[in-house]
């Protein structure tokens, strides 16, 4: 194989119990003699001494192919590098394993963004900068030392924070990316996890911005995302160190409280000459906080490449467009694009379901909502935002039927599929077998078009549910909910922990579905953009969070969004080369004319 070209095994799906070997027995290599794919071996250090090695100098590479085909459970990627690649990786994992190019470049007192797709060496990244891991250089049967690593970048930006790594004299703060998972690993208050970070000083600060102290004294296994996302800022925001590395910070939490995240993260990281990393697929949000870009691309789960860094605004709009300037690098075959122009007119087909004005109250002196009357439409799709804690998943529980309004009734002879909030299924049981379970159309031409291949389902369909991610839980949560036969779509939060292609992707299919299938879908996001970009109309809630909500009746999407982002303050502005929203700067000079305009996100 050329040394532009990597071979990738995935050992979790090679399985040579239920294969003949195709892919050695087909091997142009092999069949003339020699050994291009063999067995691991006893002497293997990962995997089954039977599942397959393959030679990457022998290897005739991606032009041939033949083991990629005959691969009956698509083990096997053979993959071109970027010709630009001219060095060895940072780190590979091993024997026909993930390799890593590419660091990025923490500045002291500035907020270091990272943008690209899941899976694809963010975390290894971050790892070798919080001095983790030593990265290998590619060399992993024979490790070298940090000294290896600092003559490789000597010279570099990175000369400097690497040195201070290999001296001690940096520390570390990380907040995870699954803040769900905290529960499993403390089990006690909030105020207790809490205290043990307060370093700084700062933490009444952190508590009161972040409107957490209503919490302090539950479980830590008793309150929402939301409030576990603040809680997990607050503990690494707390902290007294030199590097935070912040891994996703916006879901679960509604657009106000991203810009209360994104201006603590801004005051620390100025106020005291400290090194942000932060990885995050809000777009609006990472454009707002990032000082620096870089960009991540390749092929997830194979390789990936981290680039010098960029300015934040052509970082993003190279990432959008597909095509990285410097690097000369294609990294996507069509750009993802936003619509300039005023919101699409929504048409209104027949009424699917008229719904009075209802209340619901969980108790005295607890939260109550307010729903004012209204209708939903046949083939449309609604889109439902407004801040947490307002009410926007017990209205869509009041229509699944899983709670009962005190006031007013739904119709509930609609057949409803739901896709909640917080995604349970983590069952023993591979996702193939649960998504048949759901619908007859599984694996036929169409659900493989309109459903697994925007989703990406395909790499992930032997995998067990209780073995995924929690933004491939997600991608299957919604395959789950779209595969069903119903009258209403009621999807809370498809954007969490998606990347941004992974989003487009989701918005594209939960839109496509809704045309094809004539159906109607109702969408709860925090998601800017995927709003937008999926909605007919919007339902907007307002309120006071935790103590009471009102929904008002859907209405046309300027009208809504308008009234949205006028109730937090928040003004968008178009950018001029590629026509996606902007997070104006409160207070800024076109952040003022459009409050006077009255126009908060559209343009004509």
């Amino acid at each position: 194989m050329s040394s532009d070209s990597i071979a990738v095994v995935d050992l979790d799906r090679c399985q040579p119990d239920r294969c003949n070997y195709e892919c050695q027995n087909f091997c142009p290599p092999n069949r003339t003699g020699k050994e291009c794919i063999t067995l691991r071996g006893d002497d293997a250090q990962e995997g089954d001494p039977d599942q397959i090695h393959i030679s990457e100098e022998i290897c005739l590479g991606e032009s041939c192919g033949i083991c990629v085909e005959k691969c009956p459970f698509d083990a096997i990627e053979i993959i071109n590098l970027p010709s630009e690649l001219e060095q060895e990786p940072v780190h590979r994992y091993g024997d026909n394993a993930f390799a890593l190019y590419g660091l990025p470049t923490p500045e002291p007192g500035s907020v270091t963004g990272i943008l690209g797709p899941n899976g694809i060496g963010k975390s290894t990244a971050v790892h070798a900068l919080a001095g983790e891991m030593t990265p290998n250089l590619g060399e992993y049967e024979d490790e070298p030392d940090w000294d290896a690593v600092l003559d490789r970048y000597r010279g570099t930006q990175l000369q400097n924070y690497l040195e201070q790594l290999i001296d001690g004299d940096i520390e570390v703060a990380r907040k995870p990316q699954y803040v769900d998972q905290i529960p499993k690993q403390f089990d006690g208050k909030v105020r207790e996890l809490l205290e043990r970070t307060d370093e700084r000083g700062e933490l009444d600060y952190l508590v009161d911005e972040l409107s957490i102290r209503p919490v302090l004294d539950q479980d830590i296994d008793s309150i929402s995302g939301g409030e576990l996302q603040r809680v997990a800022l607050a503990a690494t925001l707390a902290r007294d160190v030199d590097f935070y590395f912040l891994d996703e910070i916006t879901p679960y939490l509604d657009i106000s409280q991203r810009m209360t995240a994104a201006r603590l993260i801004e005051e620390i990281s100025e106020a005291g000459d400290r090194s942000m990393l932060v990885v995050e697929h809000d777009l609006a949000i990472l454009d707002l906080l990032a000082d620096t870009l870089h960009i991540t691309y390749g092929e997830p789960g194979a390789y990936g490449v981290v680039t010098d860094p960029k300015s934040v605004r052509n970082g993003v709009n190279e990432y959008l467009s597909g095509y990285l300037d410097n690097e000369n690098m294609r990294i996507r075959p069509e750009a993802i694009t936003f619509e300039e122009h005023a919101p699409r007119s929504a048409t209104k087909g027949q009424p699917l379901v008229e719904y009075p004005d209802m209340h619901k109250s969980y108790g005295e002196g607890e939260f109550s909502l307010d729903v004012e009357g209204g209708t939903i439409y046949e083939s449309e799709v609604l889109g439902v935002v407004g801040p947490n804690g307002i009410g926007k998943s017990t209205l869509a529980k009041m229509f699944t039927g899983a709670l009962e309004p005190d006031e007013g009734e739904i119709d509930t002879e609609l057949d409803i599929a739901y896709k909640p909030q917080y995604i349970e299924i983590d069952q023993p049981m591979r996702v193939d077998a649960f998504l048949s379970s759901i619908t007859d159309e599984f694996g036929s031409s169409y659900w493989n078009t309109e459903i697994a291949q925007p989703l990406q389902l395909e790499s992930i369909m032997e995998q067990n549910l209780d073995d995924l991610s929690g933004g491939e839980r997600q991608r299957v949560a919604i395959a789950a909910c779209l595969s069903e036969d119903a009258d209403l779509y009621l999807l809370d939060e498809p954007s969490a922990h998606l990347d941004v292609e992974q989003r487009v992707q989701a918005t594209s299919a939960i839109r496509r579905y809704t045309e094809n299938h004539d159906a109607t879908a109702m969408v709860i996001d925090h998601d800017i953009y995927m709003i937008d970009l999926l909605s007919d109309r919007l339902m907007v809630f307002d309120g006071e969070p935790a103590d009471h909500g009102t929904a008002r009746p859907p209405q046309g999407m300027r009208d809504g969004m308008n009234d949205f982002l006028a109730d937090l303050g928040i003004t968008f502005r178009r950018d001029e080369r590629t026509g996606r929203p902007r997070i104006n700067k409160p207070g800024s000079q076109k952040d003022r004319e459009q409050k006077r305009s009255g126009e908060y996100y559209y343009s004509d």
